[in-house]
């Protein structure tokens, strides 16, 4: 019982440092970067990327082990799709990430990246649909453990 609640409380801790993290990304990131505001992204975007991987393990336990059963998520319709919003929602990660983890090396040196408009505009956008995405996910629990979906 006593795992089965920490299991839970990590998935939901997990899931609101996620949505946190990149809310602070997109708050501090523009076109003119400190350096300690540089370092607050790439260190946020860890905090997200560590989040969500646990997030995904702890949903992962869930579904198989702490939740209502196998049968019960893979037998709903609903499941499928807060799937595939989480799924969206990590491939829209990817390229901030890989921007974030390519100013180590400046940040290192003591330098700020330096970022063209485009670019600038490209990872914004990318954050806010992050951040829909992540929005709809609960929505979607909501409507699955009530029934709403079940095959």
């Amino acid at each position: 019982m006593w795992i089965n609640a920490i299991v839970s409380y990590l998935h939901y801790l997990s899931f609101m440092l996620c949505f946190g993290a990149l809310v602070l990304e997109g708050h501090t990131l523009k076109k003119e970067l400190s350096l300690s505001e540089a370092w607050r992204i790439v260190i946020s975007d860890a905090v997200y990327g560590i989040s969500a991987t646990i997030v995904l393990i702890t949903g992962s336990l869930r579904v198989l082990y702490f939740g209502k059963g196998t049968d019960y998520y893979l037998s709903n319709s609903v499941f499928y799709i807060k799937v595939a919003v989480f799924l969206v929602v990590g491939l829209a990660s990817l390229y901030p990430t890989i921007s974030f983890i390519a100013w180590l090396t400046e940040l290192q040196q003591g330098q700020t990246p330096k970022l063209e408009l485009a670019k600038l505009k490209r990872l914004k956008w990318l954050l806010r649909v992050e951040l829909i995405g992540l929005i709809f996910i609960p929505l979607l629990a909501t409507i699955m453990a009530r029934g709403i979906g079940a095959i």
